[in-house]
């Protein structure tokens, strides 16, 4: 497939690169004052995100959920499984997160938000691939605050990225961005293919989709997540992911709450001792096994 061919301040492609910089760049004053004034906190949502080509190589080779390969993200609060390990993805899946942890994007990302100085974590800590199937969900939270193995990086931006082709909105998994006292949702937004969310990372920054997916067996709802930091003088605040009760949710508020402090417990574990991911799937899913429904 040839490509119109532009070349940056490196001597590569930039139509080349996954990431469509010259569209978006010549947008960046109006996306700007988007960005800054949309509620509940800042964020913004952008169609065609991705290079058509990278979009649809990237799905092709996201792994099927039947891989043995994914860590377990099954508890109460959540019901998805994901994949950090960089080496294990596919060529064009490899080069799009590639390209959104480098130098270029992260520049971009900057002129966005207005957070000088943000970092890539190639290491995809909580990140990566996530795939979640007919009944996942993932309670509404504010995220945790600090990378798990740099504690003065301070966690400030997320990028979603969806690559569900078709998805209706009867099959549910909206992403719901709810307001800072966690009274109401504000804003919901359905997971389509090519469809990116950036919003800021704060200790009030509740969203999720916390409702079981419907959709048909065999439909599943796949997306990227890149988090972005800032190098800070000293330890910022130092919070796991803050999982929360919508209004109404009566005793399994209850369930969040526990399976919550299990988390923060071994998030204090991780940071201490290292331990991974899959370890602190198996112990969650024991918790699981009692929750209410």
């Amino acid at each position: 497939m040839s490509r119109i061919v532009e070349t940056g301040r490196d001597g590569h492609d930039l139509q080349e690169r996954s990431f469509p910089y010259t569209q978006r760049c010549a947008d960046l004053p109006a996306l700007r004052v988007q960005y800054a004034q949309a509620e509940p906190f800042p964020n913004i949502v952008l169609d065609q995100f991705l290079q058509p080509w990278a979009a649809e190589g990237a799905l092709a080779e996201f792994p099927s959920i039947d891989s043995p390969d994914w860590t377990q993200y099954k508890h109460v609060n959540e019901n998805k499984v994901g994949k950090a390990d960089r080496s294990s993805f596919g060529p064009t899946l490899g080069a799009v997160i590639d390209e959104l942890n480098s130098w270029r994007f992260l520049r971009f990302l900057s002129d966005l938000t207005g957070i000088e100085s943000l970092l890539a974590d190639p290491s995809l800590q909580g990140g990566g691939l996530h795939l979640s199937a007919r009944g996942g969900f993932l309670t509404v939270h504010a995220d945790f605050t600090v990378h798990p193995y740099h504690r003065t990086w301070r966690r400030r931006i997320n990028l979603l990225v969806y690559l569900n082709k078709q998805w209706e909105d009867s099959y549910g998994g909206h992403l719901e961005l709810w307001d800072r006292q966690m009274r109401r949702c504000v804003r919901r937004i359905a997971p389509h293919f090519n469809r990116a969310v950036i919003f800021n990372t704060e200790p009030d920054s509740f969203h999720g989709h916390p409702d079981p997916l419907t959709c048909p067996p065999g439909v599943t709802r796949k997306s990227l997540a890149l988090y972005y930091f800032t190098q800070e003088p000293k330890p910022s605040l130092v919070r796991s992911t803050e999982y929360r009760a919508r209004p109404g949710e009566g005793m399994r508020s209850l369930w969040i709450y526990l399976d919550k402090m299990v988390l923060r417990l071994y998030t204090h574990l991780k940071w201490r001792f290292g331990f991974s991911d899959r370890f602190a799937s198996r112990v969650l899913r024991i918790l699981s096994r009692f929750k209410l429904k």
